[in-house]
């Protein structure tokens, strides 16, 4: 099992029954095979009822298009089909009649050829029975220079909003369609993923990176190579542009960027920061999202929807809707700085820090050492943790070695180095191990300042370790390869000796299954199993490097 279906032909059923069970609406009769969603608190027959009703639908597999969209001040009902399947007549019709009154009813439609003829044909029943019905096609996508029949894409929902709007106003149906049509020659859209959609009980198609793929999982224009996710970026806004250049258009503008079903919430902030820096702040004047709006399965990708930012349409898009799946529209505004307080108590680092080489030489070894093994404490921790140990303590090298190039750490002075370098520590390497290594060298610091015995003010750093960080010997986590290590220089022992107790503590982890403190308690035991924490094994190579030079 990969995803969490059931039976694939259970899914759409299930996504419905969701909905419905989750939001006040109406659902038609399991038994009459067709799957409709309607507003509960909507009557058509109640006395004064001058709202036009505003159905959409389609193929099913877009969540939350288009059920998440039912709402006051969006649409009334949505109609479903299967999976990239087009409702039938019988149900749009259905859904004509159970919401279309005495103003009308407006079919919202995406330009495939399935949508276009079942609620075509629908609405031209309907209009046989008497009812007042109009249809406005949505073609938003421009993968495809000069095509007859551009696709409806993403810009469904933001016509969905605006003839709700609309519709909420008492505005009359044939105005509706006007202005919804207007919307609907001043947006583009545009899609680019990574990998192709996997249809329920299916594996994907292995397919390479496309631009301009649709929402059905069709093929996109073409094949592309994104490096990053600017470049990816740079492939949709292109096209974007040119479009809308042809037809005269100019920001600034409303931008909706859309999650086409896998995409992490990561991924899309940096993608909508690259938008933001590409498009130019100051020419993004509403963002949409960035939210699943119109997705396709899993399919990871996204598309971009851009169409200017005229005040009649930020008023509609703005406007209030209980409809689950809108996300909102937001001002965009450059970022507003402030300067934080970074003061301590008692600055340890200054400018022109007296410095003294031999100690300065052997930090430089540790920096060194912990930069060269970066890969190695990341495989060691993907292991048994998140594959970032060596990240992390690579930023807190990197941090001293910032620091000691411009002369601010002092080196001739072993409690200002210390406090210095817990001050670096808290700063800039952050997680668990920055601030944990932070408080030894404050903490030691402070002790050399009183004492001025480096062993036992090492120590006295550690039981504040334990103190606040609740491990002890044993546990599977740096105090292994550093309780050991410092016990030796106590004992008056020399480094090299020091550094062989830190090496046997750091390979003692290997055989410790259990771990009772550091992030190695939050997994299996077995996946412990013969693995050194790559903690105690930062801490072995650090007092390594400081032996090597004895």
């Amino acid at each position: 099992m990969d995803r969490f279906y059931n039976a694939p032909g259970d899914v759409v059923d299930d996504i419905l029954y969701a909905a419905a069970a989750t939001a006040p609406l109406r659902v038609a009769e399991p038994d009459s095979g067709l799957r409709i969603l309607v507003r509960s608190d909507w009557d058509k027959h109640a006395q004064g009822r001058r709202q036009v009703a505003v159905l959409s639908g389609g193929g099913a597999g877009h969540e939350p298009a288009h059920a998440g969209y039912i709402g006051e001040g969006m649409l009334t009902g949505a109609i479903s089909g299967s999976l990239f399947a087009s409702p039938s007549v019988e149900a749009v019709l259905a859904a004509i009649r159970e919401v279309c009154g005495d103003a009308g009813c407006l079919l919202v439609v995406k330009n495939y050829t399935g949508d276009r003829l079942n609620f075509g044909l629908a609405a031209e029943r309907a209009r046989s029975e008497g009812l007042n019905v109009a249809m406005v096609i949505v073609a938003d996508d421009v993968a495809i220079e000069n095509a007859p029949q551009p696709r409806g894409i993403a810009g469904t929902v933001l016509v969905h909003k605006l003839s709700g709007y609309l519709a909420s106003q008492a505005t009359p149906l044939d105005t509706i369609r006007e202005r919804a049509g207007a919307l609907c020659r001043q947006m583009a859209s545009l899609g680019m993923a990574l990998s192709a959609a996997a249809q329920p009980g299916q594996d994907a198609a292995a397919r390479s990176p496309e631009l301009g793929l649709g929402i059905h999982n069709e093929t996109g224009t073409r094949e592309v190579d994104p490096k990053s996710a600017d470049d990816a970026m740079t492939l949709v806004l292109d096209p974007l542009h040119n479009a809308l250049a042809d037809r005269q258009l100019a920001g600034p503008w409303i931008a909706m960027l859309n999650d086409l079903g896998s995409c992490s919430t990561q991924e899309m902030g940096v993608l909508a920061a690259s938008l933001l820096r590409q498009l130019g702040i100051d020419q993004v004047a509403h963002l949409i999202g960035p939210a699943p709006l119109m997705t396709s399965l899993d399919m990871h990708g996204f598309s971009l929807t851009l169409l200017p930012a005229d005040d009649d349409i930020v008023t509609a898009l703005s406007a209030p809707t209980s409809a689950p799946g809108w996300p909102g529209l937001r001002a965009i505004q450059t970022p507003a700085h402030f300067s934080p307080d970074t003061r301590q108590d008692h600055e340890a680092l200054v400018e022109d820090a007296p410095q003294d080489a031999t100690t300065a030489a052997a930090l430089q070894r540790i920096i060194d050492a912990l930069r060269q093994s970066r890969k190695e404490l990341d495989a060691l921790d993907a292991k048994s943790g998140d594959g970032d140990a060596g990240a992390s303590m690579q930023s807190g090298a990197d941090a001293i070695a910032r620091a000691l190039q411009a002369g601010r750490l002092n080196t001739a002075a072993l409690p200002q180095l210390f406090a210095g370098i817990g001050q670096l520590l808290a700063r800039d390497m952050g997680g668990s191990s920055g601030v944990l290594l932070s408080i030894l060298f404050t903490t030691a610091g402070s002790s050399l300042d009183r004492r001025g015995e480096l062993a036992n003010a090492l120590a006295a750093g550690v039981e504040k370790m334990q103190a606040y960080g609740g491990a002890g010997l044993g546990d599977r986590t740096m105090l292994d390869a550093l309780i050991p290590a410092i016990e030796s220089l106590q004992r008056g022992e020399s480094l090299t000796q020091a550094a062989q107790a830190a090496r046997d503590g750091a390979q003692a982890t290997a055989a410790l299954t259990r771990a009772n403190a550091g992030r190695s308690a939050y997994v299996p035991e077995s996946a412990l199993k013969g693995i050194v924490d790559p903690g105690a094994e930062a801490v072995a190579r650090v007092f390594e490097a400081l032996a090597r030079e004895q």
